[in-house]
């Protein structure tokens, strides 16, 4: 046994996802925000890419002889990418696994001891490291010995990171649900059942974040408004510079929060309802100024003069708003809503620009329909109570509320609709979103993608304070036993 505490001052969180890895230092009453949030990528010289005779984007796999001083790492690889250098980048988490540990160890080794840091020699912290479920027991021994051995911490831990999510999300005995969480270009359903996650039930989309952004940048091509704006007729972009500042305009319009998600029935009216579609005439017409202003002002229009409220109701309606971007102002309209559209129907993707085909395709189905099928595959007796937990999370809901109730709204094929005349207890009634409740201070209005990173910060705390030593590996442990023993001393490994 461990036997050992450490100080709350000297604990470092790590959560390592898909596409990103955050981290911070020390735990406090107030379980604080990340303070290191960096792309899990690396890079690599081509020359040095290119030894074995390997050439390739992303997904290929870099030559073996790579060391872990090769990679480039967070602003080092910033600034080569930005100097259009010749570099071969590399996602090692992307695939949903470890594809390449060296890349792994250099983006963790970036995180100890650049940006956090940490000195090797003089390792007092323990690390607790989230991470994707489902990691096979040769994955995990290996992580451990990273761990110990080039990075020389007191103490680890590995936590999957469904279970983290939803840690952040639970109270009383609120032990199964179903974590949904929305990465850049993949979309990951758990069930989680008795506060184990299910496996076997565990599926995939191949679809996320970046095809949304896609999918409301090809939008904008039929808004006349934001078109001339971007690329006036005196001086029209190029179609490739067109399309870079529309998925900039989509990505700046996302991250100011300007995004609601529409339940199915709100969606199918705002498309019966796209009855001002030129925006453009109504910009002209110096008009759009008025219409914000109104829309801003409903309150104080409540006691108006029923012609000044029905006017102002009309123009409420246009739901038109207008932001800065790259020293323009554009005006959009409520096509902006429509902006989670491809993750409840994926067919509208379909020859979209930018949106980059994704294996396995035989898995690109309806979020709604991945999440109920893989709610199918556990215990019959479970699925009531994980219904009764629907957690959505993931960086697209850092900026957008409201998209679990919009996921809930659309399962209702799995959902017994009317009482059942022989009485069926095991059939699922009703269904429950979670959400990061609000008496966590400092992650109250950051949207619920964070949630990974404050369930590992929870999950800590409770793990490196208990003296009894079962959730986690001393250097002691390691000397004695080696890799192995994470696999009966971790929070979600035993």
């Amino acid at each position: 046994m461990s036997g050992t505490t450490f100080r709350d001052s000297t604990v470092v969180i790590i959560e390592t996802s898909r596409t990103s890895i955050r981290a911070g230092i020390g735990l406090h009453d107030l379980l604080r925000l990340p303070t290191i949030d960096v792309p899990a990528r690396v890079g690599l010289r081509r020359s040095i890419a290119t030894q074995n005779g390997e050439d390739g984007p992303s997904t290929s796999k870099a030559p073996v002889s790579a060391k872990v001083t090769d990679y480039l790492v967070g602003s080092q690889l910033d600034e080569a990418l930005a100097t259009e250098q010749d570099i071969a980048v590399y996602w090692p988490f992307a695939q949903g696994d470890v594809s390449d540990f060296t890349q792994a160890e250099a983006l963790w080794k970036y995180v100890l001891f650049n940006q956090l840091g940490l000195r090797r020699v003089q390792m007092e912290s323990p690390v607790m490291l989230s991470i994707m479920a489902g990691l096979s027991r040769d994955a995990s021994e290996r992580i451990c010995q990273i761990f110990f051995e080039r990075f020389n911490v007191a103490g680890f831990a590995i936590l999957e990171r469904p279970m983290a999510q939803f840690y952040s999300v639970i109270s009383g005995l609120q032990l199964s649900g179903v974590v949904v969480d929305i990465d850049l270009d993949y979309t990951d359903v758990t069930p989680i059942a008795d506060g184990f996650p299910v496996h076997l039930a565990r599926t995939s989309v191949p679809i996320g974040l970046n095809d949304c952004l896609a999918y409301l940048a090809h939008l904008f091509r039929s808004n006349t408004s934001v078109m001339s704006t971007l690329s006036p007729v005196d001086s029209p972009l190029s179609e490739e510079a067109l399309q870079e500042a529309l998925l900039a305009l989509a990505r700046h319009v996302w991250e100011n929060g300007l995004i609601k998600a529409l339940a199915e029935g709100e969606a199918a009216r705002d498309l019966e309802d796209e009855g001002v579609t030129d925006i453009a005439a109504i910009v002209v017409a110096g008009k759009e100024r008025a219409v914000i202003e109104n829309n801003m002002k409903k309150r104080q229009n409540a006691k108006a003069q029923p012609a000044e409220a029905a006017r102002a109701r009309e123009m409420e309606a246009l739901d038109l708003v207008t932001t800065e971007f790259r020293g323009k102002e554009v005006t959009v309209g409520k096509e902006r809503h429509r902006f989670c559209e491809p993750l409840f129907d994926p067919t509208l993707l379909d020859g979209i620009p930018g949106v980059t085909e994704k294996e396995p395709k035989d898995l690109l189905r309806p979020l709604q329909t991945a999440v109920g099928e893989a709610i199918m595959k556990t215990d019959i007796d479970q699925r009531a109570y994980i219904w009764q937990g629907l957690f959505v999370t993931g960086a697209i809901t850092n900026h957008i509320k409201g998209l679990g109730a919009a996921l809930s709204g659309r399962v209702s094929p799995y959902i017994l609709s009317n009482a059942d005349p022989m009485n069926n207890e095991v059939q699922p009634r009703s269904v429950k979103t979670l959400r990061v409740p609000d008496y966590f201070a400092e992650y109250r209005d950051k949207g619920d993608g964070l949630a990974g990173f404050l369930g590992t910060s929870i999950v800590a705390k409770l793990s490196f304070n208990d003296s009894g030593g079962k959730n986690y590996v001393s250097k002691a442990d390691y000397a004695n036993k080696g890799p192995r023993v994470i696999l009966g001393m971790s929070p979600s490994l035993l």
